[in-house]
């Protein structure tokens, strides 16, 4: 069998919703053509879907660094890189209030990467507003509100730091 076949494999398993088996499949592939972009692409896209982002994340790098030019590539990695983030963000929550500094710089490289996440700019507006910060979590909450506008937490969430806003500013 060749790499291509492997990926054929892989492919059935996903339609059978066998996600582990493919994973198995596109790392034969993988071993068979070590240098192949696309199969280190793909086996990131499958591990990404099932919540293995480590190794979603290796994969990514690998084929990045095989096909820098290819934008698709750079995409993904941009957008795991900012789960990364939003991940390490979430962990920060629960520790010390200092921690929330920390979050708000994770979650503003987040949304860099990846201007899309709903999730990174909820959070960001949510730590923005535990440090007191409302205008930057109005600002999210308005990003992530643009992003979904059928978002009820970002609305809901807006309106209060809009509120709270509204109290900083004529208190000062």
């Amino acid at each position: 069998m060749n790499g291509e076949a492997y990926i054929k494999e892989a492919y059935q398993a996903i339609l059978a919703s066998d996600f582990e088996s493919a994973i198995d499949w596109f790392e034969k592939a993988i071993a068979m053509e070590p240098d192949n972009a696309s199969f280190h692409y793909r086996l990131s896209i499958t591990c990404a879907r099932s919540n293995r982002l480590v190794k979603a994340l290796t994969h990514a790098r690998t084929a990045n660094r095989l096909a820098p030019d290819d934008p698709s590539y750079m995409i993904h990695l941009q957008r795991l890189e900012a789960r990364e983030r939003v991940l390490q963000a979430e962990s920060a929550f629960s520790q010390e209030s200092g921690q929330l500094y920390m979050a708000v710089a994770l979650l503003k490289e987040a949304v860099r990467l990846d201007p899309l996440s709903v999730e990174a700019y909820m959070l960001l507006g949510v730590a923005s507003a535990a440090l007191g910060e409302y205008p930057e979590a109005v600002r999210a909450m308005q990003e992530a509100q643009k992003l979904n506008p059928l978002h009820t937490g970002a609305a809901a969430l807006l309106e209060e730091y809009k509120k709270k806003l509204a109290v900083m500013l004529s208190e000062s």
